[in-house]
């Protein structure tokens, strides 16, 4: 999948990893299984985390998510409740240390959807612009 999705031949890849043509259509197969080294080549390579290369998220419709870029997370998927309310994974509450009562911001993008912001780090950041912005001496 991923292979795809940077466009190079198993040929191509293969030479970044240091490994045959042959060694990586049988990894890509699943007739063999790369050893934690060429594991962190190709998580290099494709831009991703070797946790990332390692896990896989499955939509509800048996379609698998290529794993994230480095930097860049999927936690799953949420629904929305009645109430327009969501709950959000636990993980994602974890990784970046929210909770209960926390005020988020909420923003969106028309074509992309939406994002979520901790409002302190919003905040800190709309004073940073509004410094730089406004004239010196005021």
């Amino acid at each position: 999948m991923l292979r795809g999705i940077h466009g190079f031949s198993q040929e191509e890849i293969a030479e970044r990893v240091g490994i045959s043509r042959q060694a990586y259509a049988k990894w890509e197969s699943g007739a063999t299984i790369p050893d934690v080294e060429k594991c962190a080549r190709l998580a290099r390579e494709y831009g991703t985390t070797v946790d990332a290369l390692l896990r896989t998220e499955e939509m509800d419709d048996g379609r698998v998510l290529p794993p994230a870029p480095k930097g860049k997370n999927i936690w799953g998927s949420v629904c929305v409740n009645e109430r327009g309310q969501i709950v959000i994974p636990k993980a994602a509450r974890d990784h970046f240390g929210l909770r209960a009562g926390q005020r988020l911001i909420l923003g969106s993008d028309d074509d992309e959807g939406f994002v979520l912001i901790p409002a302190e780090i919003f905040e800190r950041k709309i004073e940073l612009m509004s410094q730089i912005l406004s004239p010196a001496g005021e």
